[in-house]
């Protein structure tokens, strides 16, 4: 859920309806509440869904407020400080680039700007300004990482909730720690887990320390195009989703994938190409946005990308291509390395042996995140007692979770396990798997009853 958009009251109606549907129908989908965060945007063009602009109009960036409708070609900017930040001849770009202007003129609050490259503008986009090739920072780099408006935000999330908090254009690692700190004395037993989207050129210089103090990171390539040039986004990305990978951190590709399917049916070849891309890299989740929350095809969308992504998957176990990176230790205590070996060992012997299944049975969802790591050829399934834990190994690559009240009897656990799954047509009888245990610290092999 995207808080630029909406009200409270329509959120709370998409989340008890999410939670109804996982009642009845026996799903796990997991809620993500994306805070707006305080970089510069437009405002919500007068209630109008877009505007056209053409190539010379004359457009006015005001800081003003208008109690009456807005006058034509008038946009509300957010920042108050904007007009006194740009400069005559500085660019600016809405959208990351969608459109463009060029600041003409500046009176008192009013800024005047032609359009150079026309395009639609869209609610409460994103703005940046450029002068001589650099993107122009000044006091929108002082601004908080999370407003006023943020905070209620995040107090709703939490009374409602949700799974994850995504924090946007996260500068430093005090800001996830801040909010984490934040998030446990206002709900003790919240089990929230925060998402540190990787959007700003902050982000990127403090990446190793955003991640270490996250759940969780996002590259979220819209708003990083808008901040670094566009040749460094695939670079940008390639190393984000490494580094979360190395740190056992759950990693999504956002912004733009299917991009196209906002408004046609089927997407680019090249679009197929990225999806294929970052599967490659290993992400964990990829993520639609303007084609879900917008687009006139957004169950199309998200079949084009599963299928995709399965069929890469599939491509890449066929071809038997082992990755060479090695993954370095991220156990912190004995006891962590234990459970770090045993599922670097099981991961290999499920490849090597060719089994039908890994079984992990978790309390924290750690051993599974683990496992999930280590990207094995073969299904996992993830067994917990928490709901909530249940929602967010969601995130996790790989990882199949269902909720199950696990005993100290491996054996027990086992044959609740098989007979649940060979009910779905899951497992079969003869299926070679392998079973884990975060509480025993075990692993074995055996045949399907």
């Amino acid at each position: 859920m995207n808080m630029c958009h909406g009200s409270h009251e329509w959120h709370r109606e998409v989340i008890r309806q999410v939670r109804r549907l996982n009642e009845e129908k026996g799903f796990a989908v997991a809620v993500m509440m994306d805070t707006e965060g305080s970089e510069i945007h437009m405002g919500d063009l007068g209630g109008s869904a877009s505007a056209k602009t053409e190539d010379g109009e004359i457009w006015t960036f005001t800081v003003r407020a208008f109690s009456s409708p807005l006058p034509d070609h008038t946009i509300i900017v957010n920042y108050d400080g904007f007009a006194e930040d740009v400069e005559v001849g500085d660019d600016l770009l809405v959208d990351g680039g969608m459109v463009r202007f060029e600041v003409v003129e500046k009176l008192g609050p009013d800024v005047k700007c032609r359009c150079t490259d026309p395009g639609l503008l869209l609610p409460r986009a994103n703005l940046t300004f450029w002068r001589d090739g650099s993107l122009v920072r000044e006091r929108n780099a002082m601004l908080p990482t999370i407003s006023p408006k943020d905070w209620l935000d995040i107090d709703f999330g939490i009374a409602e909730g949700v799974d994850f908090i995504a924090v946007s254009f996260v500068k430093s690692a005090e800001v996830i720690n801040h909010l984490k700190s934040y998030i446990a004395a206002r709900c003790r037993d919240s089990d929230i887990s925060v998402i540190a989207k990787i959007e700003s050129i902050d982000s990127l210089k403090n990446l190793e320390e955003i991640i270490r103090a996250s759940d969780g990171a996002m590259v979220a390539r819209g708003d990083l195009g808008a901040q670094i040039p566009l040749e460094q986004v695939p670079s940008a990305q390639q190393r984000v989703v490494k580094m979360c990978r190395q740190l056992n951190k759950p990693v999504i590709v956002a912004s733009q994938l299917l991009e196209s399917m906002i408004e046609y049916p089927t997407p680019t070849r090249a679009e197929v190409a990225d999806v294929s891309e970052a599967v490659r890299q290993r992400a964990d989740a990829l993520m639609l946005s303007g084609e879900s929350a917008m687009g006139q095809y957004p169950e199309k969308a998200l079949t084009v990308l599963r299928s995709v992504s399965l069929r890469i998957e599939r491509w890449w176990r066929e071809e038997k291509r082992r990755e060479a990176m090695e993954l370095p230790n991220v156990a912190s205590s004995f006891s962590d390395k234990i459970s770090e070996e045993i599922c670097n060992s099981a991961a290999k012997m499920a490849n090597n042996l060719g089994v039908d299944a890994l079984f992990v049975f978790t309390t924290t969802g750690h051993m599974a995140s683990l496992l999930s790591r280590c990207r094995p050829d073969c299904p996992v399934f993830a067994f917990t007692s928490s709901t909530s834990v249940r929602r967010r190994l969601n995130l996790q690559w790989g990882l199949i979770p269902f909720r199950l009240s696990c005993s100290d009897d491996m054996e027990s656990n086992l044959n609740r396990t098989f007979s649940l799954l060979k009910a779905r047509g899951m497992i079969q009888s003869g299926d070679l798997v392998i079973a884990l245990s975060d509480s025993l610290q075990s692993i074995q092999v055996m045949n399907v009853p």
